[in-house]
Protein backbone atom coordinates (compact mmCIF):
# COMPACT_ATOMS: atom_id res chain seq x y z
CA UNK A 1 0.00 0.00 0.00
CA UNK A 2 1.36 3.40 -0.95
CA UNK A 3 2.19 5.77 1.88
CA UNK A 4 0.99 9.36 1.43
CA UNK A 5 1.84 11.87 4.16
CA UNK A 6 -0.87 14.46 3.49
CA UNK A 7 -4.01 12.31 3.46
CA UNK A 8 -7.58 13.57 3.76
CA UNK A 9 -7.96 11.73 7.06
CA UNK A 10 -4.84 13.34 8.47
CA UNK A 11 -6.03 16.80 7.41
CA UNK A 12 -9.39 16.26 9.13
CA UNK A 13 -7.71 15.24 12.38
CA UNK A 14 -5.24 18.13 12.24
CA UNK A 15 -8.10 20.55 11.61
CA UNK A 16 -9.90 19.20 14.69
CA UNK A 17 -6.72 19.74 16.70
CA UNK A 18 -6.16 23.26 15.31
CA UNK A 19 -9.82 24.27 15.23
CA UNK A 20 -8.95 27.68 16.70
CA UNK A 21 -7.04 28.36 13.47
CA UNK A 22 -4.18 30.82 14.11
CA UNK A 23 -4.38 30.59 17.91
CA UNK A 24 -1.71 28.67 19.79
CA UNK A 25 -2.27 25.03 20.69
CA UNK A 26 -2.88 24.13 24.35
CA UNK A 27 -2.21 20.45 25.09
CA UNK A 28 -2.49 18.89 28.56
CA UNK A 29 -0.45 15.67 28.98
CA UNK A 30 -1.88 13.36 31.64
CA UNK A 31 0.45 10.44 30.97
CA UNK A 32 2.39 11.10 34.19
CA UNK A 33 0.43 8.42 36.05
CA UNK A 34 2.38 5.68 34.27
CA UNK A 35 5.71 7.36 34.91
CA UNK A 36 5.24 8.67 38.45
CA UNK A 37 2.08 7.09 39.90
CA UNK A 38 -1.43 8.49 40.56
CA UNK A 39 -2.05 12.12 39.62
CA UNK A 40 -5.70 12.26 40.73
CA UNK A 41 -7.76 10.54 43.40
CA UNK A 42 -9.91 7.55 42.51
CA UNK A 43 -12.74 8.47 40.19
CA UNK A 44 -11.50 12.02 39.58
CA UNK A 45 -9.89 11.59 36.15
CA UNK A 46 -13.16 12.14 34.29
CA UNK A 47 -13.81 15.30 36.31
CA UNK A 48 -10.35 16.64 35.49
CA UNK A 49 -10.71 15.92 31.77
CA UNK A 50 -14.07 17.67 31.83
CA UNK A 51 -12.45 20.73 33.39
CA UNK A 52 -9.86 20.73 30.61
CA UNK A 53 -12.54 20.65 27.93
CA UNK A 54 -14.65 23.34 29.60
CA UNK A 55 -11.63 25.56 30.33
CA UNK A 56 -10.32 25.76 26.78
CA UNK A 57 -7.70 23.04 26.39
CA UNK A 58 -7.31 21.94 22.78
CA UNK A 59 -6.15 18.39 23.49
CA UNK A 60 -5.38 15.95 26.28
CA UNK A 61 -2.74 13.19 26.23
CA UNK A 62 -3.84 9.92 27.84
CA UNK A 63 -2.71 6.31 27.94
CA UNK A 64 -5.06 3.76 26.38
CA UNK A 65 -6.40 2.25 29.60
CA UNK A 66 -7.30 5.64 31.04
CA UNK A 67 -9.92 6.06 28.31
CA UNK A 68 -12.12 3.48 30.06
CA UNK A 69 -12.63 6.02 32.85
CA UNK A 70 -13.31 9.13 30.75
CA UNK A 71 -16.60 10.18 29.17
CA UNK A 72 -16.45 10.50 25.39
CA UNK A 73 -18.52 13.70 25.41
CA UNK A 74 -15.49 15.77 26.40
CA UNK A 75 -14.01 15.19 22.94
CA UNK A 76 -16.70 17.10 21.11
CA UNK A 77 -14.66 20.23 21.80
CA UNK A 78 -11.23 18.75 22.55
CA UNK A 79 -8.88 16.38 20.74
CA UNK A 80 -7.70 13.05 22.13
CA UNK A 81 -4.01 12.20 21.83
CA UNK A 82 -3.18 8.63 22.83
CA UNK A 83 0.34 8.28 24.22
CA UNK A 84 2.29 5.31 22.89
CA UNK A 85 5.43 5.48 25.09
CA UNK A 86 6.09 4.48 28.69
CA UNK A 87 8.72 4.18 31.41
CA UNK A 88 8.66 4.52 35.19
CA UNK A 89 10.78 6.32 37.74
CA UNK A 90 11.43 2.93 39.38
CA UNK A 91 13.36 1.61 36.37
CA UNK A 92 17.17 1.33 36.40
CA UNK A 93 17.06 3.77 33.45
CA UNK A 94 13.90 5.95 33.57
CA UNK A 95 14.97 7.59 30.29
CA UNK A 96 14.53 4.28 28.41
CA UNK A 97 11.11 4.67 26.78
CA UNK A 98 9.32 1.69 25.21
CA UNK A 99 6.20 1.46 23.04
CA UNK A 100 3.07 0.19 24.83
CA UNK A 101 0.52 0.95 22.11
CA UNK A 102 0.50 1.55 18.35
CA UNK A 103 -1.25 3.89 15.94
CA UNK A 104 -3.79 1.32 14.78
CA UNK A 105 -4.89 0.52 18.34
CA UNK A 106 -5.07 4.24 19.16
CA UNK A 107 -7.35 4.75 16.15
CA UNK A 108 -9.65 1.97 17.34
CA UNK A 109 -9.86 3.82 20.66
CA UNK A 110 -10.95 7.04 18.93
CA UNK A 111 -7.70 9.01 18.91
CA UNK A 112 -7.37 12.19 16.87
CA UNK A 113 -3.57 11.92 17.17
CA UNK A 114 -0.82 9.90 18.87
CA UNK A 115 2.33 10.87 20.75
CA UNK A 116 5.75 9.28 21.22
CA UNK A 117 8.46 10.22 23.74
CA UNK A 118 12.16 10.16 22.77
CA UNK A 119 15.11 11.05 25.02
CA UNK A 120 18.14 12.05 22.95
CA UNK A 121 21.35 11.10 24.69
CA UNK A 122 19.77 8.23 26.61
CA UNK A 123 21.54 4.88 26.63
CA UNK A 124 18.67 3.48 24.56
CA UNK A 125 18.51 6.40 22.11
CA UNK A 126 18.94 4.14 19.05
CA UNK A 127 15.88 2.03 19.89
CA UNK A 128 13.79 5.10 20.70
CA UNK A 129 14.66 6.65 17.34
CA UNK A 130 13.76 3.41 15.61
CA UNK A 131 10.42 3.38 17.45
CA UNK A 132 9.72 6.99 16.45
CA UNK A 133 10.44 6.26 12.81
CA UNK A 134 8.24 3.14 12.84
CA UNK A 135 5.33 5.02 14.45
CA UNK A 136 5.73 7.86 11.93
CA UNK A 137 5.37 5.31 9.14
CA UNK A 138 2.25 3.86 10.75
CA UNK A 139 0.82 7.37 11.12
CA UNK A 140 1.35 8.00 7.42
CA UNK A 141 -0.36 4.71 6.63
CA UNK A 142 -3.40 5.42 8.80
CA UNK A 143 -3.64 9.19 8.38
CA UNK A 144 -2.94 10.00 12.03
CA UNK A 145 -1.10 13.15 13.22
CA UNK A 146 2.01 12.50 15.31
CA UNK A 147 3.19 14.53 18.29
CA UNK A 148 6.84 13.78 19.09
CA UNK A 149 7.96 14.63 22.62
CA UNK A 150 11.72 14.89 22.14
CA UNK A 151 14.14 15.97 24.86
CA UNK A 152 17.94 16.21 25.13
CA UNK A 153 18.11 14.02 28.24
CA UNK A 154 20.77 11.52 29.19
CA UNK A 155 23.90 10.94 31.25
CA UNK A 156 26.03 13.21 29.06
CA UNK A 157 23.47 16.04 28.80
CA UNK A 158 24.34 18.89 31.17
CA UNK A 159 21.66 21.36 30.05
CA UNK A 160 18.58 20.04 28.27
CA UNK A 161 17.53 23.61 27.36
CA UNK A 162 20.77 24.51 25.57
CA UNK A 163 19.67 26.15 22.29
CA UNK A 164 21.85 23.99 20.04
CA UNK A 165 20.54 20.79 21.64
CA UNK A 166 16.91 21.90 21.51
CA UNK A 167 17.30 22.91 17.85
CA UNK A 168 18.71 19.45 17.12
CA UNK A 169 15.82 17.75 18.96
CA UNK A 170 13.03 19.55 17.11
CA UNK A 171 14.74 19.22 13.73
CA UNK A 172 15.13 15.49 14.30
CA UNK A 173 11.43 15.17 15.16
CA UNK A 174 10.37 16.97 12.00
CA UNK A 175 12.82 15.04 9.83
CA UNK A 176 11.51 11.70 11.11
CA UNK A 177 7.89 12.58 10.37
CA UNK A 178 6.34 14.40 13.35
CA UNK A 179 3.50 16.87 12.73
CA UNK A 180 4.13 18.56 16.08
CA UNK A 181 7.06 18.50 18.48
CA UNK A 182 7.09 19.13 22.22
CA UNK A 183 10.29 19.95 24.09
CA UNK A 184 11.75 22.11 26.87
CA UNK A 185 12.59 25.47 25.29
CA UNK A 186 15.36 27.86 26.39
CA UNK A 187 14.58 30.58 28.88
CA UNK A 188 15.70 33.28 26.44
CA UNK A 189 12.86 34.51 24.18
CA UNK A 190 15.42 35.48 21.53
CA UNK A 191 16.80 31.94 21.50
CA UNK A 192 13.27 30.52 21.29
CA UNK A 193 12.42 32.80 18.37
CA UNK A 194 15.48 31.67 16.41
CA UNK A 195 14.84 27.97 17.11
CA UNK A 196 11.14 27.85 16.24
CA UNK A 197 11.59 29.97 13.11
CA UNK A 198 13.82 27.25 11.64
CA UNK A 199 11.47 24.34 12.44
CA UNK A 200 9.00 23.30 9.69
CA UNK A 201 6.39 21.99 12.19
CA UNK A 202 4.78 23.71 15.20
CA UNK A 203 6.88 23.59 18.38
CA UNK A 204 5.07 23.17 21.71
CA UNK A 205 6.78 24.36 24.89
CA UNK A 206 6.88 21.83 27.73
CA UNK A 207 5.85 23.27 31.07
CA UNK A 208 8.27 21.14 33.02
CA UNK A 209 6.80 21.71 36.45
CA UNK A 210 4.44 23.74 38.61
CA UNK A 211 6.58 26.64 39.84
CA UNK A 212 5.60 30.31 39.90
CA UNK A 213 7.86 30.99 36.90
CA UNK A 214 6.10 28.58 34.53
CA UNK A 215 3.28 30.83 33.31
CA UNK A 216 5.53 33.83 32.58
CA UNK A 217 7.88 31.51 30.66
CA UNK A 218 4.99 30.16 28.62
CA UNK A 219 3.82 33.68 27.86
CA UNK A 220 7.34 34.58 26.71
CA UNK A 221 7.68 31.58 24.40
CA UNK A 222 4.26 32.19 22.87
CA UNK A 223 5.19 35.78 22.05
CA UNK A 224 8.49 34.46 20.65
CA UNK A 225 6.60 32.35 18.10
CA UNK A 226 6.06 28.93 19.69
CA UNK A 227 3.16 26.99 18.24
CA UNK A 228 1.68 26.30 21.65
CA UNK A 229 2.33 24.68 25.02
CA UNK A 230 2.01 21.22 26.53
CA UNK A 231 1.64 21.42 30.31
CA UNK A 232 0.36 18.78 32.70
CA UNK A 233 1.75 19.22 36.21
CA UNK A 234 0.99 22.93 36.16
CA UNK A 235 -2.68 22.00 35.77
CA UNK A 236 -3.25 18.83 37.76
CA UNK A 237 -1.22 19.95 40.80
CA UNK A 238 -2.94 23.35 40.97
CA UNK A 239 -5.26 23.97 43.94
CA UNK A 240 -7.95 24.86 41.38
CA UNK A 241 -7.22 23.01 38.10
CA UNK A 242 -10.23 24.56 36.36
CA UNK A 243 -8.97 28.07 37.05
CA UNK A 244 -5.45 27.17 35.95
CA UNK A 245 -6.74 25.76 32.65
CA UNK A 246 -8.49 29.05 31.93
CA UNK A 247 -5.34 31.05 32.76
CA UNK A 248 -3.13 28.96 30.50
CA UNK A 249 -5.71 29.03 27.71
CA UNK A 250 -5.74 32.84 27.80
CA UNK A 251 -1.94 32.95 27.53
CA UNK A 252 -1.80 30.42 24.69
CA UNK A 253 -4.81 31.32 22.58
CA UNK A 254 -4.41 35.08 22.85
CA UNK A 255 -0.60 35.18 23.31
CA UNK A 256 -1.13 37.56 26.23
CA UNK A 257 1.20 38.15 29.20
CA UNK A 258 0.65 35.92 32.22
CA UNK A 259 -1.43 37.77 34.81
CA UNK A 260 -1.08 36.93 38.48
CA UNK A 261 -4.24 35.93 40.30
Amino acid sequence: MAVVHDTFARRIRLQHLHRRDAAGLFVVPLDHSVTDGPIVRAGQLDRLVGQLADGGADAVVLHKGALRHVNSRWFRSMSLIVHLSASTTMAPDPDAKVLVCDAEEALRLGAHAVSVHVNLGAATEARQLEDLARVAGDCDRWGVPLLAMVYPRGPQIADGRAPELVAHAITLAADLGADLVKTSLPRSPAAVAAIVADCPVPVLAAGGGAGDDVLPHLADVMRAGAGGVAVGRLVFTAPDPAAMVRRVAAVVHDRTPAVAR
